[in-house]
């Protein structure tokens, strides 16, 4: 019986020869053992980058109560770089097979957008006005990235290039999928740059950064995974460093800037 996927097995995680294990890019022997920590060990596993003393204080309690669930640092890893989203327990508690989930007590949401919302609900965030008016620009701008932007952004062009799931099943077909998304990508892009953030505001409704940035940098930064040249959209471009200028993005992203660092040397059709 087959155990995994098919094919030829590729990791870039760790390799071993017999001179030696390296493991993201450096010597388990000469770089790691008797330096790194247990926890700066599984934080450079899953990230390819070593953690800050506030990353590493947080994910040591994370290891903790995983740890008491059974689930060792290595079999994490293996299910957060493996496609674990499709497969039990997962995809019972999200049969869409896919992430995010929230989970509050017994209470659980899977869908991004209302992920967002909840606990902005919940805890009053200033990042989700009361006010009606505003509250429904939010609102517009998210369902925008949603229904319209991500639509040709991720499943089109950024997915198909970065994930095997996503790949079409023949060259034809997926260079037919990555040329339409990039085609219909630059025509939202325009859209971004010259309606959502064309009078020059820093965020997407203002002033003020909202729930509707958190969504759409999160999308939007996608595009530096397939290296997507932003220049020609000077204000997306701006608003997206606005974004990540704020305290808790290199946290946030570090699992994603990981990501990157893995497929560097891939090429990719991007604009």
């Amino acid at each position: 019986m087959l155990i995994g996927k098919a094919g030829t097995a590729t990791t870039s995680i760790s390799t071993a020869d017999a001179a030696g294990v390296t493991v993201r890019g450096k010597d388990l022997c000469s770089d790691l053992m008797g330096r790194l920590g247990f926890t700066e060990y599984f934080y450079l596993l899953v990230t390819g980058r070593e953690p800050s003393r506030e990353q590493r204080f947080f994910l040591d309690l994370l290891l903790v109560s995983i740890a008491e669930h059974g689930l060792v640092p290595t079999n994490q890893v293996a299910r957060m770089t493996y496609g674990a989203h499709h497969q039990e327990p997962f995809i019972s508690t999200n049969p869409n097979r896919l992430v995010p989930v929230l989970e509050d007590g017994d209470f659980q949401l899977t869908e991004s957008s209302a992920i967002l919302k909840y606990p902005a609900d919940k805890n009053d965030m200033p990042e989700y006005p009361r006010d009606l008016q505003k509250r429904a620009k939010v609102n517009e701008a998210m369902d925008w990235f949603n229904t319209n932007f991500y639509r040709e952004w991720g499943y089109n062009l950024c997915y198909p290039q970065l994930f095997p799931r996503h790949k079409r099943p023949t060259d034809e077909g997926q260079k037919v999928v990555v040329e339409w998304g990039l085609d219909k990508s630059a025509f939202w892009l325009q859209v971004l740059n010259d309606h959502w953030l064309g009078d020059g505001r820093p965020y997407l409704t203002g002033d003020e950064t909202t729930i509707a940035d958190y969504l759409a940098s999160s999308l939007v930064a996608l595009g530096e995974l397939i290296r997507y040249d932003l220049s020609k959209y000077p204000n997306v471009k701006g608003w997206l460093d606005n974004v990540k200028a704020l305290e808790n993005w290199g946290p946030v992203s570090a699992a994603l800037d990981g990501f990157a660092a893995s497929i560097k040397e891939q090429e990719f059709i991007a604009g």
